[in-house]
């Protein structure tokens, strides 16, 4: 009578120990997983090593494309759609030749308020034939505009190549951007590891109206100007006409001249509060409110597992 009761005792331990392991390894792997997502930021998760800084791989290295750095790139940007260049230098020190080499150039919008998007950036590179090639962007990982291609060539172990790029913010970019974080690397075919990378920040700037409207001014003037003046020297002799119809030019030029003063007066200081504005780091407190949901559930599925146990 004993061992058919020590025999369905037995099957039920079985049970009971395989499904305390696969409890186990669940709670093991959600505490792991929520503490690994704590300690990791968002823009590391995304797999963008060129966003940590400058990086620096060993000479040497044969599987690792060739190393990128700026030569030269401003400080500085304003976002009115004007062009920036930037100088990017690679070098080929992985001891291989480098088949199918493409220099990149990327933007970073740091922080979690608002972001350069793909339709904010323009992108060219200078081609062999010293024309301007524009360039087509993707969204990249994290907050990352980058260039779809540029253009493959071949860079020989141990030489540089210099390459120009140029960009521009459009007067859109969301006035929460003021810093963009310029991101240079270079990939090659068949490389299975990064190179070194290069990054500098740029700060982002905005105009109100005063530059576009220096231009536009002083243009209308000048050109009828001449015409009037023109006519009536040929035409007409008379000596009491010819001073009437040049004093006409001579005050239309004061009229448009006062208007533009006035302009930049009252539009400059409506850029001090939106340049102030900042935005809340809300990426990292759903990340930190995600952390702690799965803290709590493999703490619970660790005490569910403990009750699992038969009492001896």
């Amino acid at each position: 009578m004993r061992t058919p009761v020590i025999t369905h005792f037995a099957k039920n331990d079985r049970a009971l120990s395989g499904r305390r392991r696969i409890a186990v390894l669940a709670a093991t792997t959600v505490l792991a997983g929520g503490i690994q997502f704590l300690a990791t930021d968002s823009a590391w998760a995304c797999g963008d090593e060129r966003i940590g800084g400058p990086v620096s791989v060993a000479p040497g290295t044969a599987t690792a494309s060739p190393d990128a750095a700026l030569v030269s790139a401003p400080s500085s940007v304003v976002a009115d759609g004007r062009w920036n260049e930037v100088t990017l230098k690679v070098t080929d020190r992985t001891g291989v030749d480098a088949h199918g080499m493409e220099p990149f150039l990327g933007l970073y919008t740091p922080g979690s308020g608002s972001a350069a998007r793909v339709g904010d950036v323009r992108m060219q590179l200078l081609d062999y034939t010293g024309t301007w090639k524009d360039l087509t962007l993707i969204q990249g990982c994290y907050r990352v505009v980058d260039a779809a291609s540029t253009q493959r060539s071949r860079l020989d172990n141990g030489s540089s190549a210099t390459f120009k790029f140029r960009f521009s913010l459009s007067p859109n970019t969301p006035e929460g951007v003021t810093t963009v974080d310029l991101l240079a690397s270079a990939n090659s075919a068949g490389a299975t590891t990064t190179g070194g990378s290069d990054l500098k920040p740029v700060k982002v700037t905005r105009t109100r109206g005063a530059a576009p409207a220096a231009p536009t001014t002083p243009a209308k003037p000048t050109k009828p100007a001449p015409t009037k003046t023109a006519k009536p020297a040929p035409a007409e002799p008379a000596s009491d006409r010819t001073p009437a119809k040049a004093a006409a030019p001579a005050k239309a030029p004061a009229a448009p001249a006062a208007t533009p003063t006035a302009a930049p007066a009252t539009t400059a200081p409506a850029g001090t509060p939106e340049l102030a504005q900042t935005g809340s780091s809300s990426a990292n407190s759903l990340l930190a409110l995600s952390s702690a949901v799965l803290l709590a559930l493999g703490a619970g599925v660790l005490v569910a597992v403990r009750r699992l146990r038969p009492q001896r």
